[in-house]
């Protein structure tokens, strides 16, 4: 076996270094949340326990974490289903030119490009001008599909562009009508697109801070909330919480990917059984 070049070596130290400066805030925030009743923020830690943890589930003289959750959850679902369904909307209307669709797509683009702080203040002024509530649910909801409708519109894009139209072509030749088609051929090669494009709606909404800070009303989403309880609050019980919203991200990363999984199997299965004349 031949031996490695130093080049290996120095490239593997700096990879581990960026890994380090990467997740090293997220380890060190787990760390703490592990201590004892009388923990503080910083190191040394002073015990291990779960206390932190409970403290989370019981009653808080400030903030409303659970409650902040719950709209953050929700919003997120609903910027992913409307994210999916317009991304695969403005795919298909994409495949073929039509006038005006360049100015339309650097129009769509733009939004990704101007600081979010300027996005959730216009989009706050514009609601309160309107004489509409500023909440959550509407100009929150709003801005933030500012965010994530690039993302999955240019994701669609990419996805379109390779995808072989002799799949369509066949099924109208069979009879299929055009809803027919889509939902039985074209729906079902990109799915695995739609999950990405599902994933990543949920957790730039779930996640995302400055689009909603102007945006959000009275109501706090999760990421505002604990943005304010740095603000007021001195014990790991903050590092709890931010532990198990990183558990609860990975749990739903591992969900989407187990989704994709299970249709990539299921679509070996169908082919393996039609070639073998089962179907």
């Amino acid at each position: 076996m031949e031996p490695r070049p130093r080049s290996f070596y120095v490239l593997a130290g700096f990879f581990t270094l960026f890994m380090l400066f990467l997740y090293g805030p997220t380890i060190t925030i787990g760390i703490l949340s592990f201590q004892g009743p009388g923990g503080g923020l910083t190191f040394p830690m002073q015990g291990t326990s779960l206390h932190w943890f409970r403290d989370l589930f019981e009653k808080q003289a400030v903030g409303d974490i659970w409650g902040s959750f719950r709209r953050s959850f929700m919003l997120g679902l609903m910027v992913m289903v409307t994210t999916v369904v317009v991304s695969v909307m403005g795919g298909l209307a994409f495949r073929k030119r039509f006038p005006g669709s360049s100015v339309l797509f650097y129009l769509i683009i733009t939004s990704l490009v101007i600081p979010s702080i300027l996005i959730s203040l216009g989009v706050g002024l514009m609601f309160s001008q309107g004489g509409l509530d500023v909440h959550w649910a509407t100009s929150g909801y709003g801005a933030q599909l500012t965010w994530t409708l690039p993302f999955g519109l240019l994701i669609m894009f990419a996805v379109f562009n390779r995808f072989d139209k002799s799949y369509e072509e066949a099924a109208r030749d069979l009879g299929a009508t055009p809803w027919q088609t889509l939902r039985h051929v074209v729906l079902p090669i990109i799915a695995p697109s739609l999950i990405g494009v599902a994933l990543f709606g949920f957790t730039l909404s779930y996640d995302e801070f400055a689009r909603t800070l102007l945006t959000s009303g009275s109501y706090n989403t999760l990421p505002l909330e604990i943005f304010g309880m740095t603000t007021n609050v001195t014990t790991p019980v903050l590092y709890a919480l931010g532990t198990l919203t990183t558990a609860f991200s990975l749990v739903i990363i591992g969900v989407f990917l187990c989704i994709a999984l299970w249709g990539a199997r299921r679509k070996a299965k169908v082919g393996s059984d039609a070639g073998s004349g089962l179907v």
